[in-house]
């Protein structure tokens, strides 16, 4: 597995989605604070009032001030999000028809101007350095009345940073944890509290869960939505009878805190759910992806001792400092971890360095299955991470690096609504028809200059004719580039997203790096045709 493909064949086909850049802010909240609330201020009261004899005088200075100094003058402000670092701001100016300057206090030390000459809508966009939640100052001067008006708004940006957090258990079905102590029934969901459990603060946006099926015994999948939302038709895992399989997660949070886990299979099943981390609109960690890098192969020591990992053994390897992760500040990292050649039947554990083992599970797997499954881990003090082997018998283990977290890194998170944007299966799809072996499929799915650095996908290889591996890589070219004939032959990759053998339906998630086109790659390496499903639920774009 992972090794370079030969070269396409040529038929590689190109799959266009309305721009992405959007999808993440259109359902953001819109913030507003009515005209009535505009606090009016005379400069020329101002100063006589004070030297002024008694109340009264100050009264009727006020008064007739008020009379004569543009009497309509008032300012409403409205806004909303342009992407996960910038707001759009709307001042809608009432007035007479005369000239006015206005001055725009964004609440994080900025300041910018504009001006009106009566009632008129004038715009006006900010770019936060940092996430969180911002008060707007709005000033309108009229200087030949002599007077101006003042209007605040609280705005809070789109985009969500990373916390990592666990690995922890919240969910199993088998022994009652987080739910009733039984399977969940089928076309039925399991509700998993996130905002408020344990050290989870409320008002999280989305979740990062690995959720493992169990104790299966007929085919279906897994759905994971935000709780309030309507189900989608996309699916995150899907299992066959007597199947245990994992994949990642990032799932939105409902308001209520909760999400759902639906049962999509016939027949009743257990689920897992392990917590890793979680989003807020707070400043926190942003992502940077990178392109994938093999950390970790015990098939030839790299990264640890050559040779298989143990039953119940463990390694520690380092993450800071290495390829293109810096040395320090960074407090989690994204991972495709793959185990292959196990002696019997496990599971994987990842955590961070120096620490305990916990409770949770990353990849599940069978006695000789090559198996892969996205993880994303906190680094350790030490800059490590550990793996584990919970199986009794020896593995081979494979960390492919594609990312990582860390308070400098501007990479915020915006979860949509999830949509499926490839499935050649379907004769509607732009890729109708099975991928052929060694070829590609190419997705634009954003353009240049938008600041969206990576997708998360989920992406499922079905109707499998061989065994082999989906790669995910970003395009070096553009979708214009593709459109006119121009795009030279993008390189193979040598990392792998997910394997598979023959006849088998394999999910996994992928944080796809986007490489600055905005056009993501679906390699085929295999030597037999394949069927493809990719999801989208969510973007990262800097500031």
């Amino acid at each position: 597995m992972a090794h370079a493909a030969d070269p396409a064949t040529g038929g590689a086909r190109g799959v266009t989605t309305p721009d992405l850049a959007q999808a993440g802010v259109k359902n953001a909240p819109k913030f507003t604070s009515p005209a009535d609330r505009s606090v009016r201020q005379s400069a020329q009261t101002a100063q006589t009032a004070p030297a002024a004899k008694n109340r009264q005088t100050a009264a009727a200075a006020a008064e007739a001030q008020t009379a004569v100094a543009n009497p309509t003058l008032a300012v409403g402000l409205t806004a909303g999000a342009l992407s996960a670092h910038t707001v759009e701001l709307t001042s809608d100016v009432t007035s007479a028809t005369t000239p006015l300057d206005i001055s725009i206090s964004w609440g994080d030390g900025a300041t910018t101007t504009a001006s009106a000459g009566g009632t008129e809508s004038v715009y006006s966009e900010h770019t936060y350095a940092e996430l969180g939640t911002y008060t707007v100052k709005v000033t309108v001067t009229d200087k030949a009345a002599n007077t101006s008006v003042t209007n605040e708004l609280a705005v809070t940006t789109a985009g969500s940073d990373y916390t990592p957090y666990g690995p922890t258990r919240l969910l199993d079905t088998r022994s009652g944890t987080g739910a009733a102590k039984a399977k969940v029934a089928p076309y039925t969901s399991a509700h998993l509290k996130i905002g408020g459990n344990g050290g989870i603060p409320a008002g999280v946006t989305a979740v990062v869960l690995n959720v493992t099926v169990t104790g299966t015994t007929s085919g279906g999948h897994v759905t994971a939505f935000a709780d309030g939302d309507e189900k989608p038709t996309t699916s995150n895992v899907n299992f066959v009878p007597g199947q245990t399989v994992p994949n990642l997660v990032i799932v939105p949070v409902g308001e209520n805190g909760y999400v759902n886990l639906y049962n999509g299979g016939w027949e009743s099943v257990d689920l897992i759910a392990d917590v890793t981390g979680y989003f807020t609109q707070t400043s926190s960690s942003g992502y940077t992806p990178l392109a994938p890098q093999r950390f970790v192969d015990t098939r030839t020591g790299a990264g640890t001792a050559k040779g298989q990992l143990a039953g119940y053994g463990s390694f520690s390897t380092q993450i800071t400092g290495l390829g293109k992760v810096p040395a320090s500040g960074v407090t989690a990292v994204a991972l495709n971890v793959t185990v292959t050649n196990p002696k019997s039947d496990g599971h994987l554990t990842v955590y961070p360095g120096g620490q305990q083992a916990p409770t949770a599970s990353n990849v599940n797997f069978t006695t000789g299955q090559t198996i892969a499954n996205s993880v994303i881990v906190p680094v350790g003090p030490d800059g490590k991470i550990s793996v584990r082997n919970g199986g009794w018998n020896p593995a081979d283990v494979i960390v492919d690096v594609v990312g990582y977290y860390s308070p400098q890194s501007k990479g915020a998170y915006l979860p949509f609504a999830p949509e499926r944007f490839i499935d050649t299966r379907n004769p509607a799809d732009q890729a109708y028809g099975p991928v052929a072996g060694r070829d590609y499929v190419y997705a634009g799915l954003g353009s240049p200059g938008s600041g969206v650095t990576g997708f998360v996908l989920n992406t499922t290889v079905t109707n499998t004719r061989d065994s082999g591996f989906l790669a995910v890589s970003p395009d070096p070219n553009t979708l214009d580039e593709y459109e006119n004939n121009a795009a030279g032959p993008p390189p193979p990759p040598t990392s792998s997203t997910l394997n598979w053998t023959t006849g088998k339906t394999v999910p996994n998630l992928v944080q796809a790096s986007t490489g600055g086109t905005g056009v993501i790659d679906f390699w085929n390496q295999s030597d037999g045709d394949i069927d493809l499903v990719v999801d989208v639920f969510g973007m990262y774009q800097d500031n």
